[in-house]
C-alpha cells in the first residue's frame, strides 16, 4: 500500500460519514494517474498554491486600494485567513481538510484588481457579464498553465464557484468555506477599518457586539464555535439563528459604514475609470495584449470581450496602474 492509499484508508476510518472522501471524488475533466503520496484534494491544493494567479493575489485590493501600511489585508492575506478558519471548522467536524483548504485557497483567484470595484466595472462593460467566482473557475480550467488549466477535481471547482452567500456548494467542505469567507472578511475588514480610522470599536452597534463580542478575537471565537456547535453530527453546515442574525447585521453595518464610506472609497472612482479605459483600449486593440491572449482569440473558442476580461481581471493593482500610465500619461521629452 502506498502513502496515498494509507491516507485514503485513514479517511474511511476516521472522517465523518458526511465528509467528501478523496477516493470518492467525481474526478477531473482529464484523466490522470493517481499520485503515490497525495490524495486528489491535497494535490489540488498544491496546484493552486503554486499557480501564478495565486501569487498575484498579494497585490490585489481587499478593501483599501493599494494601502501604504504593511498591516492592511490584501486579497492574498484574506485568502489565507479563510483557509485557516475553514480548516479549524472542518477539523472539528471531521470533514476533509484538504478539500476545504483547496477550495479556500482557490475561491478568489478570479478577483480583479481593485477588488469589487473592478468586478463591478467588468460586469458593467462586458456584454457577457463578469463575476469573480465564475472567473476563479475559469482561471483553473482555462487560463493557468498556458491554456491547459490546473485540471482540478469537480468538488474543488464546485466549492470555488458556489462560495457566495446566494449559492450553495455540493459538499459540506464547500459550505464550510462559504461561511468561513464571510467570517473572515467581516472580522478582518473591521480590523482594517479601525486601523484606517474609518470606524472605532465603540461605534459598532451593541446589538451585534453583545452577541459576537467586542474584539476581533472574541468575534472569531464566537462565530467559529457557533458554526461547529450548529453543524456537528449533521448533514449540513449552519449557524444558530442568533449568530446568523448578528453576523448579517454586522455585514450590513460594514456595507453602510466601511464598504461604501467615502473616505475608504475615495479613490475607487478613479480605479473604475481606469479599468474601463483599459477594457475599451484592449477591446479596440486586441493585438496589444500578451501572446497567450492573442492565441486564445486566434483559436476562436472565446469572444473578444471574454478574453479582454481575462487579461484585465488577471492584473494586479500595480500592473493595471502601470499599463494605464504607459497608455495615457505623457512622459517627459528628453534627448536620447
Amino acid at each position: 500500500m502506498n502513502i496515498r492509499q494509507e491516507r485514503e484508508a485513514w479517511e474511511r476510518k476516521y472522517l465523518s460519514p458526511y465528509a467528501a472522501l478523496s477516493e470518492n471524488s467525481f474526478g477531473r475533466d482529464r484523466f490522470e494517474e493517481p499520485d503515490d503520496i497525495r490524495p486528489v484534494y491535497q494535490r489540488d491544493r498544491d496546484r493552486i498554491l503554486h499557480s501564478k494567479s495565486f501569487r498575484r493575489l498579494k497585490h490585489k485590493t481587499q478593501v483599501f486600494l493599494a494601502p501604504l501600511g504593511d498591516h492592511y489585508r490584501t486579497r492574498l492575506t484574506h485568502t489565507l485567513e479563510v483557509a485557516q478558519i475553514a480548516r479549524t471548522i472542518t477539523r472539528a467536524l471531521n470533514l476533509n481538510e484538504d478539500l476545504a483548504e483547496a477550495i479556500a485557497l482557490g475561491h478568489d483567484l478570479g478577483h480583479t484588481p481593485f477588488g469589487h470595484a473592478g468586478e463591478m466595472v467588468l460586469n458593467e462593460v462586458c456584454p457577457e457579464g463578469f463575476r469573480h467566482n465564475e472567473q476563479s473557475v475559469r482561471v483553473v480550467e482555462v487560463l493557468e498553465k498556458d491554456g491547459r488549466g490546473l485540471n482540478l477535481t469537480k468538488e474543488v471547482r464546485d466549492g470555488m464557484l458556489n462560495h457566495s452567500l446566494s449559492l450553495m456548494p455540493a459538499t459540506l467542505e464547500g459550505r464550510v468555506v462559504r461561511l468561513s469567507d464571510k467570517i473572515a472578511y467581516i472580522n478582518h475588514d473591521i480590523d482594517d477599518a479601525i486601523r484606517g480610522r474609518i470606524i472605532s470599536e465603540d461605534e459598532i452597534p451593541k446589538e451585534y457586539t453583545s452577541v459576537l463580542g467586542s474584539s476581533i478575537k472574541e468575534r472569531l471565537n464566537f462565530l467559529i464555535h457557533d458554526v461547529i456547535d450548529s453543524s456537528i453530527g449533521k448533514p449540513d453546515i449552519s449557524m444558530s439563528a442568533k449568530g446568523e442574525a448578528a453576523m448579517h447585521g454586522m455585514r450590513e453595518y460594514m456595507f453602510k459604514h466601511v464598504y461604501r464610506n467615502s473616505r475608504a472609497k475615495d479613490e475607487e472612482g478613479k480605479a473604475k475609470n481606469m479599468l474601463k479605459s483599459l477594457y475599451f483600449h484592449f477591446r479596440d486593440h486586441p493585438d496589444k495584449m500578451p501572446a497567450e491572449y492573442c492565441r486564445m482569440l486566434e483559436e476562436g473558442k472565446y469572444s473578444l470581450d471574454r478574453v479582454v476580461c481575462d487579461y484585465i481581471s488577471g492584473m494586479t493593482d500595480q500592473f493595471a496602474i502601470e499599463i494605464y500610465e504607459d497608455l495615457y500619461v505623457p512622459r517627459p521629452w528628453k534627448v536620447l
